[in-house]
């Protein structure tokens, strides 16, 4: 079957030669076993006595029917170029095709050509006529100092380096293609542009960085791709996801997709990105909003449907914001093949899922939250990945990303596998994740998932399961100093963006400077805080007295690391019971014990983190299949209850008391710590006094008697004037509670109690939480 014919090129008079490629290296190629393509593909130029120069041409298109070489075309006017002549196959139906072809006369240098590739049509018919360049024809792409910073874990644009990357070389548009793949025998790009055949474009190995590396001509943003790798033992691995893909199709399906982003995003959070560090600062107000993405909205109208990116910036942003919340913690937006997991299983590090959207509607949304004044926090996870066939398991058919040992590789929890962060190559790719996320989508921190098992070595496990360290202990020192290395890069790199761990321990030093010896983290969830307040209200009240400490015994570490007070999603999931039903009593006491401990934490030393639902006092646990029940607030009761955590946001956020001195121990005093017999608790909360910030007097009582007459002491005002106004009242009307309180205002007594030269009278609602501010009245009787 013929190509259509054009004008050729002049002969030369010179025979060509026409003998035929290696066969041991085209047989090696048909069989998928060449490692080096470049040994038989592309172009060799033979230079001839006259100084002209001999094309031979070899190349590999299996199934085809013909293929034809002409000159690149110039501009439209000349639209097919020049042809040079026709290449032959080496025997009917091998693919191979080779051939000598003339050169221009006056061509006196590697003359650019393409190829026109004919593939058969349906009843002998010529089909489709491909015309595309030679990926073989061109030279090294990474440079070697690329190859040498990710050798050593250092390349901090990793996503710039490795994976797909719209490019133009040598005038033409195509993709790079680069993976680490260091014990492959062959790696090779399919796709939708080659039909997923494994033989069409098999990869160049760099092997100084264990990388293969490809330029494919003409494939287009958005196309379709993975890898098939044969490994060590000859065996093809199933079809492998690009570990460094920016951009991935919807799951169920798995292949990775080109994106071109070499221009950015249009950003407009410039006001934002200015004042980050201030607004994220320790002294600062931070409540933050935790959302699982596909279930916060389900559209029941259609099937339950997640809301995409552009929804989400609709809805959810002015929902945080009204709710007063500083920022949005995101549950892991990273691709995941399996829902289920809520994303805490993520494949693709690098990738937005696509589940909600493109890459560029993901940091349209992260722009339009810092324009609105929100922050947004992801969960990240680099402590395990799942085992799933195309993803990094096995990658080259080696335990390339995880150990190999399973007594360090595997995960019992949760039946995934371990990074090996002892591995530099490993390392750095973690590393420049999390830059990716905080540089390139301006993320405002990262919460790193699971910190605790990264740290031990016997996580989770029984004598002789687990490897010690060099030195016998049982921390993990490589995990250690990947996070040490972490944390310094994201301070260097990134100021004002947060790390925050959920670290379950007491491993000293979360949040201290690493050149102290500390993991340098930001700030560290007080899990221990939640777990000690939630056995205590889960408790009748009646048995309060005797679980007293549970409430108190907070404070005493407070202040050993910087700290998030956490009612995450892990709270309320898989039998543990929603907030409001681990809240004893009758429904009115159940909501009535909710705002009561909200109240109590909302006052106390700590950046907040409340889950969703929680706001409004969701019955049913979490369900990622399901919405929260948005139709209570149907209900005037939990209305209230929402009503209170935006009041209490407000407060929060305006009242240096309850924000400024959150990680420093002259922001909280007790007054009164110890009434275990009445379960009621008094503090103050301080700001910068001298600076004409009233201190805070809060008092939580835990009972649903109401105490009459309840004294406590108090310091005096200038000249002895003070009132102290009742400035929050969680039992009040408007927040579905019995409306008991102090009018309004309390003024001091000149009666030295709890140390203090005055006192007020209080009446303490039940079940309640309230916060008094020290203001100025009438002399003190």
């Amino acid at each position: 079957m013929a190509l259509p014919q054009h004008d050729s090129a002049q002969h030369d008079g010179t025979d060509l030669d026409l003998s035929l490629p290696d066969p041991e290296l085209a047989a090696s190629l048909q069989q998928g076993r060449l490692g080096d393509p470049f040994a038989l593909l592309g172009p060799r130029y033979t230079r001839l006595p006259e100084g002209r120069q001999r094309l031979r041409l070899c190349c590999y298109y299996p199934g085809a029917t013909a293929v034809q070489v002409f000159s690149r075309p110039a501009d439209e006017a000349d639209p097919h170029g020049l042809l040079l002549g026709d290449l032959r196959e080496s025997a009917p139906g091998e693919g191979v095709f080779y051939g000598e072809v003339n050169v221009p006369a006056q061509a006196h240098h590697e003359i650019p050509y393409v190829l026109h590739v004919a593939w058969p049509g349906a009843h002998g018919r010529l089909g489709e006529v491909q015309i595309t360049e030679d990926p073989y024809a061109f030279g090294l792409l990474l440079s070697d100092f690329d190859l040498h910073l990710f050798r050593e874990g250092r390349h901090r644009e990793l996503a710039r380096c490795l994976g797909s990357q719209v490019a133009r070389i040598d005038g033409v548009d195509g993709v790079r293609f680069a993976v680490w793949a260091p014990n492959a025998r062959r790696v090779s790009v399919i796709g939708d542009f080659n039909q997923w055949d494994g033989r069409r474009h098999p990869m160049r190995l760099r092997q100084s960085a264990g990388v293969w590396e490809l330029f494919i001509p003409r494939v287009r943003n958005g196309a379709l791709y993975k890898y098939e790798i044969v490994g060590p033992d000859g065996r093809v691995q199933p079809s492998k996801a690009d570990p460094m893909a920016r951009a991935t199709e919807p799951p169920p399906a798995t292949a990775s997709r080109v994106i071109d982003d070499r221009d950015g995003w249009r950003w407009r959070d410039d006001d934002w990105m200015a004042q980050r560090a201030q607004k994220q600062s320790p002294q600062a107000p931070i409540s933050i909003y935790e959302v699982h993405a596909a279930s916060w909205m389900r559209i029941l109208e259609e099937e339950g449907r997640s809301l995409n990116w552009n929804e989400l910036a609709e809805r959810l942003i002015p929902y945080a914001k009204g709710m007063g919340f500083t920022h949005l913690e995101l549950l892991p937006v990273m691709e995941h093949p399996f829902g289920g997991s809520w994303g805490y299983q993520p494949l693709s590090q690098f990738a937005p899922s696509a589940r909600f959207g493109s890459a560029a509607d993901f940091a349209g949304f992260i722009d339009s939250c810092h324009r609105e004044g929100l922050g947004v926090i992801l969960d990240w996870v680099p402590a395990h990945f799942p085992s799933d066939g195309h993803g990094l398991a096995y990658f080259d058919g080696t335990p390339l990303y995880e150990h190999s040992d399973p007594r360090e590789g595997f995960h019992r929890d949760w039946n995934t596998l371990i990074y090996n962060l002892g591995r530099h190559e490993v390392r750095g790719f973690m590393i420049a994740s999390a830059l990716e996320w905080l540089e390139h989508f301006h993320v405002d921190g990262l919460r790193v998932d699971a910190v605790a098992s990264m740290l031990y070595r016997d996580y989770s496990r029984e004598p002789g399961q687990w490897v010690p360290n060099i030195h016998g202990g049982r921390e993990n020192l490589e995990s250690v100093d990947f996070l040490r290395e972490l944390n310094q890069t994201v301070a260097e790199r990134c100021p004002g963006a947060l790390m925050i761990a959920e670290e379950s321990t007491s491993w000293p030093g979360v949040t201290a400077p690493v050149k102290e010896g500390g993991l340098g983290f930001s700030y560290k969830w007080n899990m221990g805080w939640m777990h000690d307040t939630l056995r205590y209200m889960e408790q009748d009240s009646i048995y309060r007295r005797y679980h007293h400490h549970d409430f108190t015994f907070g404070m005493i570490y407070a202040y050993s690391e910087a700290f998030v007070l956490p009612i995450s999603h892990d709270e309320v999931v898989h039998g543990k019971r929603t907030l409001l039903e681990k809240m004893p009593g009758d429904y009115w006491q159940k909501l009535a014990n909710l705002r009561a401990y909200l109240g109590f934490m909302w006052t106390h030393p700590g950046k907040k983190l409340l889950f969703m639902g929680c706001e409004f006092g969701q019955y049913q646990e979490f369900d990622h299949d399901k919405s929260p029940q948005w139709d209570l607030l149907d209900d005037p009761r939990h209305r209230s209850v929402q009503r209170l955590v935006r009041d209490l946001n407000g407060l929060y956020t305006s009242l240096p008391a309850l924000h400024l001195n959150d990680t420093r121990t002259e922001g909280f005093s007790w007054v009164v710590g110890n009434d275990s017999v009445n379960s009621v608790f008094a503090y103050f909360r301080h700001g910068n006094e001298g600076e004409g910030d009233e201190p805070l007097l809060v008092v939580v009582n835990m009972t649903p008697v109401p105490r009459h007459h309840y004294r406590i002491g108090v310091p005096p005002g200038a000249a002895d004037e003070l009132q102290w106004k009742e400035i929050l009242n969680t039992d009040a009307d408007i927040y579905g509670g019995s409306n008991l309180g102090n009018g309004g205002s309390v003024t001091a007594q000149r009666q030295e109690w709890h140390g203090y030269p005055a006192s007020l009278l209080l009446t303490l609602p039940p079940l309640s939480t309230i916060i008094l501010q020290r203001g100025k009245s009438e002399r003190i009787p």
